[in-house]
């Protein structure tokens, strides 16, 4: 089995699969053989954006109750409405040639400057699969400011100019409700620390 020649549902069969560009990442125009679950079969074309996968991590520092945030710029998001563009995110990046782990130990160290070394997987998620392969490794990493290791800011070589945040997990919550922070991973790992929150888990029922 391969990533293009997918062999384990047997209600699914690969016709032809044809790159359309391959200049930033992968678009291929996927034609195959679909059997619904009555029996019947239909041919069917779709196309799937291959970026790699990648990882993310909420950096907490659950003693003093904040969170490390980025933001930076977004073109597709511009592109489709967002006032500015301008994105507050948790670090990310694709896995390139590394494991999830230390594909993530880099991009917080790149990203925001702290290095983290104790982090957990919470989850592993597909977040646009009707259109991109891309699966995500989702972290955790608690940090403390003795972890901070330089400013941050991202890879200047590879054109990223991102804003390093400290928010109170409070205010981080504030901002998801009030929708100024509408980027998926970040509010799914912020949902998983409001549930996992310490704090919370201490209070009396």
């Amino acid at each position: 089995m391969s990533l293009l020649n997918p062999t384990t549902n047997s209600n699914v069969r690969i016709n032809n699969v044809s790159v359309l560009s391959d200049n930033w990442y992968t678009l291929r125009k996927v034609v195959f053989d679909y059997r619904n679950r009555h029996g019947e079969w239909s041919t069917h074309e779709r196309e799937a954006y291959d970026r790699g996968n990648g990882a993310t991590i909420l950096l907490v520092d659950w003693s003093r109750r904040t969170v490390l945030l980025t933001r930076q710029f977004r073109a597709p998001a511009y592109l489709n409405g967002h006032v500015d563009g301008m994105l507050v995110e948790t670090a990310a990046g694709l896995l390139d040639e590394d494991d999830a782990i230390t594909a993530i130990r880099r991009e917080a160290i790149e990203e925001t400057g702290y290095r983290v070394t104790d982090v957990t997987q919470v989850f592993e998620l597909f977040m646009s699969p009707g259109s991109v392969t891309e699966r995500i490794a989702f972290f955790v990493g608690e940090y403390s400011p003795a972890d901070r290791h330089n400013e941050g800011g991202g890879v200047q070589a590879e054109g990223e100019d991102i804003e390093v945040l400290e928010l109170a997990i409070d205010d981080a919550l504030a901002q998801m409700r009030e929708g100024q922070i509408i980027d998926g991973k970040t509010v799914l790992l912020l949902q998983w620390a409001q549930l996992n929150d310490p704090a919370r888990k201490a209070t009396p029922c």
